[in-house]
């Protein structure tokens, strides 16, 4: 069972559902409309169909190995990442200014749903070296700029970032590798860097680390984090590969899952890097990477749910099991069965609205990166800031749980290898735990973002989505579940407000507010979906896109109900048992 790309999906949601004049206005110079969008979309899936996805299996059966220090990935791993780049892929969304085509994120994160639905292992890849060219291009000087960001949107190059030591994870206060200053302004980088994603590998070219360090004067905590350009390779001079730099790889991490993603342990020795924006300043730097990653973290969780559905679904209608509930001999396709409808609806529910949730943010993130004027630019950014905890945890956490419902549907095949559905399931859980714990996404969640302007951005947002959902006509049984909901959030949302002072109290709710957040917007997503869809050109969507919103607001968004009661039961249930007794 092959993966399938959702293209009929993303004519809709871009036909039907999105204005895009406001990127077409953005993004005039490029030519972008939604005819342009859907035809790099089509060959985007048909790459991921045709080349990721047949190595999807092949590579977690043979994984990574490392060879006299070098990682060497599975078989067909490095052409098909050069045919990635030869594409252009790699320079999607890039700056034009260094050989980037200058499209939409809202184009990028399309794309990178389809790589990660395709192959996880590989999507790590070009998803890091871009989360690196962003970061790049926010805060190095020109010089930097210049040498390595043509060849890393060219895909000559690729990106890493090297954050997490074996005594710093969460905490990156507690680092400890040092940059010692060099004669020539450079710096000499040493330490050790665990669970280093893309940290090394066999594709050619140099690797370019982005490396959390110390320098000598540092402060304590992560006031005292500067961050440093360093490649595998120094350049040359002339655009070439010079001397290797001095770091290595210690090690392959043994993982659950990504077998296919050499995750390196990196021992840095005296390797040369660069200063990349202001001394002590460097985790204020790299969470222009990391809050990029995490949105693409969200989106990997959404690309594996989406090929896990395509799969079971498929595989439901084949299997023939039973008698139909509605009477008859058997046996019956499973397809009939409830408790199957029941799980493939689930995820279907999910992953549909997760993704027009997902244009919905990419877009902000074009408006805060290309629009005229500052204000928009403000608002839209800190919209993007609200969402981005609930886009990387809930997306993975939803993303994971639909992954294991597939593999559900398929029943005792879905436990052998050999079906493809436990490696989804395997591949899933990471998405959960890099680039910031869920937990850790909860907390930012509750105890920053909803803060952010004294509350007035989380407030004005659910007066958005209100308003929105007051103007959908001929829909009620759809809307009024949804509108009851968002008012139950908004009074949610003062209660964890009004005891933000207390950081258990806080940490208690994180979790399940986080949760209610993500069904409320997806029942805003399902009733836009739904409004929209009479207008659509193909009768499936048509059918469909209401019968799944009916699906959602009667059997999924209820259980935001129970988890707002949940968190307004407070930390003491929590803090109750003492820790010697657990």
């Amino acid at each position: 069972m092959s993966y399938v790309p959702p293209l009929s999906d993303l004519r809709f949601l871009l036909n039907s559902v999105f204005d895009l004049a406001p990127l077409q206005a953005l993004f005039a110079e490029q030519g972008f409309d939604a005819a342009l969008a859907l035809a790099l979309l089509e060959e985007a899936g048909r790459f991921c169909a045709e080349t990721l996805e047949p190595l999807n299996l092949k590579g977690d059966e043979a994984g990574c190995r490392l060879e006299n220090g070098q990682p060497v990935t599975p078989p067909g791993f490095a052409e098909a990442y050069r045919q990635y780049a030869e594409n252009g892929w790699c320079a999607l969304s890039g700056a034009p200014a260094y050989g980037g085509q200058g499209l939409p994120h809202t184009l990028q994160v399309l794309v990178d749903e389809m790589v990660s639905g395709a192959n996880l292992s590989f999507s790590l890849f070009p998803g890091l070296t871009r989360g690196a060219t962003e970061a790049i291009s926010a805060h190095a000087n020109d010089e930097l700029k210049g040498v390595y960001l043509p060849k890393m949107l060219s895909g000559e190059w690729t990106g890493a970032m090297a954050l997490t030591e074996a005594a710093a994870g969460t905490d990156l206060g507690l680092l400890r590798t040092r940059a010692e200053p060099l004669a020539d302004g450079a710096y000499a980088i040493t330490g050790t860097k665990i669970f280093i994603s893309s940290g090394d590998h066999d594709f050619g070219g140099n690797i370019i680390h982005l490396v959390l360090a110390r320098l000598p004067d540092a402060p304590a905590g992560v006031k005292g984090i500067s961050l440093f350009l360093v490649p595998k390779f120094l350049p040359d001079g002339t655009g070439g590969l010079g001397a290797r730099n001095g770091f290595s790889v210690g090690a392959l991490e043994h993982k659950m899952g990504i077998h296919a993603q050499p995750t390196c342990v990196i021992n840095y020795d005296g390797a040369k890097g660069w200063l990349v924006g202001t001394p002590h300043r460097g985790l204020a730097a790299m969470f222009t990477m990391m809050n990029a990653e995490r949105l693409f973290v969200g989106i990997q969780g959404l690309g594996v749910a989406q090929a896990a559905y395509g799969k079971a679904a498929a595989y439901a209608k084949e299997r023939l099991q039973g008698r139909p509930p509605a009477g008859g001999t058997g046996p019956a396709p499973i397809i009939e069965h409830p408790d199957v409808r029941r799980m493939l609806l689930t995820v279907r529910a999910f992953v549909e609205a997760g993704r027009a949730l997902a244009i919905w943010v990419a877009m902000q993130i074009d408006i805060s990166r290309h629009h005229a004027e500052e204000k928009s630019r403000q608002q839209a950014e800190k919209l993007v800031s609200l969402l981005t905890p609930v886009v990387k945890a809930a997306f993975t956490d939803f993303g994971f749980e639909g992954a294991v419902l597939a593999q559900q549907v398929f029943g005792g095949h879905g436990y052998i290898h050999e079906w493809g559905m436990e490696q989804l399931a395997r591949d899933a859980r990471i998405t959960q735990i890099y680039e910031g714990t869920n937990g850790v996404q909860a907390l930012d969640l509750v105890s920053r973002k909803l803060e952010l302007d004294d509350g007035q951005v989380v407030r004005g947002f659910l007066a958005g989505v209100e308003a929105e959902l007051a103007a959908i006509e001929g829909l009620e049984e759809i809307t009024a579940p949804v509108r009851a909901a968002v008012a139950e959030l908004r009074g949610l949302t003062d209660a964890v407000l009004a005891r933000a002072a207390d950081a258990a109290e806080t940490g208690a709710a994180s979790a399940d507010y986080l949760r209610a957040f993500a069904l409320v917007c997806f029942g805003w997503m399902w009733a836009r979906m739904a409004a929209a869809a009479p207008g659509a050109e193909e009768a499936e969507i048509r059918e469909a896109k209401p019968a799944l919103a009916r699906f959602f607001v009667t059997r999924m968004l209820p259980q935001a109900q129970a988890l707002g009661a949940a968190v307004r039961s407070g930390a003491a249930p929590l803090v109750a048992l003492p820790a010697a007794l657990f």
